[in-house]
């Protein structure tokens, strides 16, 4: 079982905009997110086997995300249910359909989850996967740790750090965070965006060495456009292209790849810290490959849409092995 932790909520993009009674008038859409949300219903879809610990709300909006997660399968036992309502946020694209956010919420439901909660997470989690703004905010943040704690030598620990400064600003929390993951985590995802905003002028590869140093087995830095490098502790180093697609969006492009990557590492029986490093160079680019076809089919269609398995069939230059 992989557990993914952290938040589900609503995105919000404006449909349109009009006047009624003299008042200015925004139609609007909401569509079930976040990051982890994504991510849990992203492996599920691709072959995977779930679990989701994440404060829900018992509002309209929680009720949607938990009936929605139980619907992909995801494993509900562990998933808070906190009386708070959904964070909700408002996502816009600039004008090369790049993802701009805007969040509205604070005392939710994603962010009220307690080291009591901890109790229903199963000691004997395959992965254990962290990250987005649930690993900077209390009292979630530090809930999170305590688990990353708890399961370090028991199961794989993963790790996105997937920055959203319109929600947490301060660049030196998020920094903070990072540097306490590099010394945690088995497997490290990151954006070369993300590395950017946090680290301004610093190199990739410098980024990739310094957290392998500080422990992490696996450093797999998506690139948008240009693909993605992945390099292990044991100093394998891969790259492997983009798929070409016509892009109507990315938002959720990095989740998807995410769970196509840990979909693909508990499919071949990867997950653990022991695989992963010595994972064969073969093995690698076709973990990546999966992942990075994956992710086409979410950018070929409006919002965090994530495919299939047997969607990536249609993907061209794929086979399903």
């Amino acid at each position: 079982m992989i557990v993914v932790c952290g938040e589900a909520l609503f995105d919000v993009f404006a449909t349109g905009e009009g006047v009624e009674q003299r008042a200015a008038a925004i139609g609007l859409s909401a569509c079930q997110g976040g990051s982890p949300f994504n991510l849990a219903t992203g492996v599920a879809r691709l072959g995977g086997t779930a679990s989701f610990f994440g404060g829900l709300s018992r509002d309209l909006f929680g009720r949607k995300l938990h009936a929605a997660l139980a619907a992909e399968g995801v494993d509900l036992s562990a998933a808070p249910r906190p009386d708070a309502p959904t964070a909700l946020v408002m996502v816009s694209v600039d004008d090369r359909g790049v993802p701009l956010y805007t969040f509205y919420g604070s005392g939710t439901a994603d962010r009220m989850v307690t080291q009591a909660d901890l109790a229903g997470v199963p000691a004997d989690a395959a992965a254990i996967h962290v990250g987005s703004y649930c690993m900077v905010v209390e009292p979630v943040a530090s809930t999170l740790r305590a688990l990353v704690e708890r399961q370090r030598g028991r199961s794989l620990i993963v790790y996105d750090p997937n920055v959203r400064l319109t929600i947490e600003p301060d660049v030196g929390i998020w920094r903070e965070s990072v540097r306490w993951m590099q010394r945690r985590a088995d497997v490290l995802k990151v954006s070369e965006e993300d590395i950017h905003a946090l680290y301004p002028g610093m190199r990739v590869d410098t980024f990739i060495a310094e957290s392998l140093e500080a422990g992490v087995a696996l450093v797999v830095v998506t690139w948008g456009e240009r693909g993605v490098v992945a390099v292990t502790r044991s100093q394998l180093a891969v790259e492997v292209p983009a798929v070409p697609v016509t892009v109507v969006d990315t938002v959720g492009a990095g989740d998807t790849f995410q769970a196509g990557l840990l979909a693909w590492l508990q499919r071949a029986g990867k997950l653990t810290r022991r695989a992963v490093e010595g994972l064969p160079q073969d093995e690698l680019v076709e973990a990546l490959r999966f992942a990075a076809r994956a992710a086409a089919v979410t950018c070929s269609r409006r919002g965090a849409d994530l495919p299939y398995t047997s969607e990536l069939a249609d993907v061209e230059g794929f086979e399903l092995s």
